[in-house]
């Protein structure tokens, strides 16, 4: 009887804090979603493979600034940053890309700022940024030719995403074809960019990364629920746990927005702000399936530096964080999560409630069908 009355009164704090922390986390994230989707409907995929074009610290640079709010996770990123590549781009510009892009985005800081604070969600990007331009510096060294581009036809282009099916996408016409970029497909009930950004946000990126927000959430509440207070603190600090998040990170496919519940969850169990910015920069930017891919385009020697670039920054950045939050008296607090009152609680529960509906596509699709993918 006193088992199952404990294991009801965990079961029941489990959902509150999960609760708690969904709460905090989406209003923000439709902040983010709508902010990228308009990224995505206002910057022409052409004036970015312009920007991204040349040599040298200018195309790093560029390419890591350009990245830094596009909102694509470390999945979507991978053909983006291919077909960048293959349209020109040189092989810094497309490892700067390649970092920046999945490491942080519009969304992912308001996410960030939720959860963490200001202080994480303004170093988090910076972190990024300097991760990406040292990375891709470091690759502009290399002097070995990458691997051999199988480059589609120009009348269409065809990649796939991890498990998903392969996407393919035509020109619009023979008039709106410049070199090998083709124009997406575009629904033409989405006859203006306001309402192509609201679709791209609510469908196509929150499908993209509701599983991991998910599981990120869920994560965050069965810590703050299993986990005293400062229990992990003792393995939580300095380098060695820098390291461990260092292994960790790598393998992983995670991204940017759905690590950050995550890493909240990691703060409140004890482990150090340092440690926990190293799985922030380090599982949204490299995975497996990635590695692979970055090899076959851009060599093996490239995929290691790529590699060396992202663990040694991200490992800096993590020291150089700890030794500011103790020069300045900054903190850095995830349990902040129930102090957060400048929203108000119905709006908080509207966002939800919203947010809930248009992460499952069958509801969302039936009772708001301007959202439908159909």
């Amino acid at each position: 009887m006193s088992y199952t009355q404990d294991m009801s009164d965990f079961i029941q704090q489990l959902g509150l804090n999960v609760w708690s922390v969904y709460l905090d986390t989406a209003i923000w994230l439709l902040v983010g979603l709508m902010a990228a989707g308009l990224v995505k409907a206002y910057v022409p995929e052409d004036a970015m493979k312009r920007w991204l074009g040349g040599k040298g610290f200018s195309a790093v640079g560029r390419a890591a600034l350009f990245g830094a709010p596009v909102p694509l996770c470390s999945c979507s990123v991978l053909p983006a940053a291919i077909g960048l590549h293959r349209a020109g781009a040189s092989k810094e510009a497309t490892v700067s890309f390649l970092i920046s892009t999945p490491e942080t985005s519009i969304d992912s800081v308001a996410v960030t700022y939720a959860l963490m604070g200001p202080v994480m969600a303004i170093y988090r990007p910076v972190s990024a940024i300097m991760s990406a331009i040292v990375t891709g510096m470091m690759v502009a060294f290399v002097k070995d030719k990458p691997a051999d581009l199988n480059i589609e036809p120009e009348d269409e282009s065809t990649v796939s995403c991890c498990s998903a099916e392969p996407v393919k996408t035509t020109c619009c016409d023979s008039t709106a074809k410049q070199g090998n970029s083709c124009c997406e497909p575009v629904d033409k009930k989405f006859n203006n960019k306001l309402t192509q950004a609201l679709h791209y946000g609510a469908t196509d990126l929150l499908d993209d990364i509701s599983k991991w927000m998910a599981f990120g959430i869920v994560f965050a509440g069965l810590m703050m629920t299993v986990i005293p207070d400062g229990w992990l603190a003792q393995w939580g600090q300095g380098l060695g746990a820098m390291l461990v998040m260092l292994l960790v990170g790598i393998p992983m496919y995670i991204c940017a927005v759905a690590s950050t519940p995550v890493a909240a969850g990691l703060l409140i169990a004890g482990v150090s702000p340092g440690a926990v910015l190293v799985f922030l920069l380090v599982g949204p930017a490299t995975n497996i399936a990635g590695i692979i891919l970055v090899k076959k385009e851009l060599g093996t020697r490239v995929t290691l530096i790529y590699l060396a670039g992202i663990s040694i920054v991200s490992l800096f950045m993590g020291l150089l964080l700890e030794k500011i939050i103790v020069n300045y008296s900054l903190q850095i607090d995830a349990s902040q999560l129930h102090q957060h009152n400048f929203v108000n609680d119905d709006v908080a529960l509207l966002a939800a409630i919203v947010l809930l509906v248009l992460s499952v596509p069958a509801v969302r699709n039936r009772l708001m069908p301007f959202f439908s993918n159909v």
